[in-house]
């Protein structure tokens, strides 16, 4: 073997004078600051490339530079350029250079499938709904009888609509007002004693939803909402007057505490 081959293999390089040690790989692919810089530069312009940000190792042979991006629109974004090289390089090979987020970008919401974007509150005056064609909560219906004492008892238990709601739906509406703001877990619930079954504004639904839920017919409460029968405020209608309160024209009143006086002329 002779001495050229031989400093080769041993990471030196030789031209018939003294052997010169190859640099290590990482020090090859660590040193490649300013050709990383440089390609930013070539790739979207002088102006676009801010602060180096320090490198990073993808796996022994390469490694990930990250600049600072300056550009209009994309605050806290940054170059990443990855170099590559291999074992006994000299210089390093710029692989990629892409624009990425960093922990402060400002990044756009989640994307939700267009069928999942509606939520309860979203359905103004105008707009249509459809519910899908698979709904569980709907089970069919029956159509007119043609007879209108048997469609007078039909439509009174939902016969004559083309869908109904099922026993999945009425659990599923049930379970919901049950957990929701007019539920006995709520807030409002939890600060008094009296519920509203036992109130005079509550008005049951029908059917069999009528043994949990009524409708609060007191505009100064629930006003309008479906309410829990367990669900109950400071608006009860046994809610006693607070003492002292009402009119002094009648008794306790007495008109022998005050001093009566002329108007002045």
């Amino acid at each position: 073997m002779d001495s050229v081959t031989e400093s080769a293999e041993n990471g030196v390089a030789s031209s018939g004078g003294d052997a010169v040690p190859r640099p290590d790989l990482e020090t090859v692919l660590l040193g490649s600051v300013d050709d990383a810089r440089a390609a930013i530069v070539e790739f979207s312009g002088e102006d676009t490339v801010g602060e180096y940000l320090g490198a990073g190792f993808d796996d022994p042979t390469a490694a990930t530079h990250r600049f600072l991006a300056d550009m209009p629109g994309y605050r806290g974004w940054q170059w990443a350029v990855v170099v590559a090289a291999c074992p006994g390089a000299d210089h390093a090979t710029i692989s990629e250079v892409v624009l990425v987020p960093g922990p402060t970008a400002l990044l756009a919401p989640k994307w939700v499938p267009w069928n999942e974007r509606v939520k309860p509150g979203d359905l103004r005056p105008g707009d249509l709904l459809a519910p899908s064609a698979d709904d569980p909560r709907l089970v069919p219906g029956f159509m007119s009888s043609g007879d209108p004492e048997v469609d007078e008892v039909a439509a009174e238990v939902g016969f004559g609509r083309r869908q109904v709601l099922g026993p999945w739906g009425r659990a599923d509406a049930a379970q919901r007002w049950h957990d929701g703001d007019y539920g006995p877990g709520s807030a409002m619930a939890r600060s008094t004693r009296r519920v509203c079954r036992d109130c005079g504004f509550y008005l049951p639904v029908s059917g069999s939803l009528g043994l949990m839920f009524g409708v609060c017919a007191n505009e100064m409460s629930a006003d309008g909402h479906v309410v829990d029968a367990e669900y109950g405020c400071g608006a009860h209608s046994d809610t006693p007057q607070p003492p002292g309160s009402g009119t002094p024209l009648f008794d306790p009143y007495d008109d022998g505490v005050l001093d009566l006086t002329e108007p002045a002329d």
